[in-house]
């Protein structure tokens, strides 16, 4: 009998194609994804599970699929995924790193130009008929070329900003667990900076961490005291890195300029006192939503699910201590 495959939600269809080879699959081809209940069903008989960001891979639906060997995960972050309890019953779970690097990093710039040159507020006003004439402050927002870039994570996507500021003549400072090694940051242009100077040097501050016990809420308050009061924040991480009701209040009150994010605490929802601000750049969780990095992540999700199928090692384990023990 061939390997059963779920696939939780919409992917692209090359992905499909990929898996149907390795085995049948069951594939719930909507958007809106399954309930707890509704998923715990469905795994119930399957060997795979091809799931993504907004599906929570818990205990719960690991115990209702006692032949689950892979979870094939359509993003970078796992965090979506309890990988504790996944590692403990032998099961791989794999996601789909490097894919998205420049196609987030370009969506983050866009972002901190966005915000930085106020172009959404200008946008609105312009389409809402109240230009009638040209003035010399209509819409002055900051400019970026000469200005410093402080980057909060220095992982792929960090680098793919600290390059792209490279063109545009920034200074770029970086606070991270550990330092880059000197010939990275000769590459890339970027310095080494203690956590307190990131922040207070920062003209435009870009979060790129993963989502963890450590770093909820790393952004909040505190830091927001720390910065200009011109200073721009991007977050294209994850959602709970930023104090959502802290950052409002630092929009409202002028502590900080202005923000850009595609990604919220508790997606889809939003904060309502950020949903009512000019001063910030909300988009929906289109850090990686190209078409081809789109189908590249399935791809790769689902060539990572049919490896393991296949009993060979998959490209990207999040837990490879699995397969040292084999």
């Amino acid at each position: 009998m061939p390997p059963r495959i779920l696939v939780t939600r919409h992917v692209y269809p090359e992905a499909i194609a990929i898996l149907e080879a390795a085995g049948d699959v069951q594939y719930n081809d909507t958007s809106a994804g399954l309930s707890a209940d509704q998923l715990q069903a469905a795994v119930a008989d399957k060997q795979a599970l091809v799931c993504q960001l907004t599906d929570r891979i818990d205990a719960a639906v690991m115990d209702a699929a006692s032949e689950l060997k892979v979870i094939a995960n359509v993003a970078v972050g796992f965090d979506n995924i309890d990988i504790p309890v996944a590692t403990g019953r032998g099961i791989l779970v794999t996601n789909t790193p490097g894919v998205l690097t420049d196609t987030t990093a370009d969506l983050a710039f866009a972002l901190l130009m966005a915000a930085g040159r106020r172009i959404a507020e200008a946008d609105r006003f312009l389409r809402s008929g109240q230009w009638h004439q040209w003035e010399i402050d209509l819409f002055s927002g900051h400019d970026i070329h000469g200005h410093t870039l402080g980057i909060l994570g220095l992982g792929r996507i960090g680098l793919g900003m600290a390059k792209r500021a490279q063109g545009f003549g920034m200074r770029v400072i970086y606070h991270d667990l550990e330092r880059a090694a000197p010939e990275v940051e000769d590459e890339y242009g970027i310095e080494y900076v203690d956590r307190e100077t990131l922040f207070r040097d920062s003209d435009f501050l870009s979060v790129h961490v993963p989502l963890n016990d450590r770093t909820r809420h790393m952004v909040g308050s505190a830091e927001f005291e720390l910065m200009k009061p011109t200073a721009v924040l991007v977050n294209t991480s994850r959602g709970p890195v930023v104090d959502e009701r802290a950052l409002a209040e630092a929009l409202e009150s002028g502590q900080v300029a202005s923000a850009g994010l595609d990604v919220f605490e508790d997606e889809p929802t939003v904060e309502p006192r950020l949903l009512a601000l000019e001063n910030v750049v909300l988009v929906p969780h289109i850090g990686s939503a190209s078409i081809k990095t789109r189908t590249r992540m399935c791809t790769m999700a689902a060539k990572n699910a049919a490896a393991v199928l296949a009993g060979q090692a998959p490209p990207n384990p999040v837990n490879p201590e699995l397969l040292d023990a084999e």
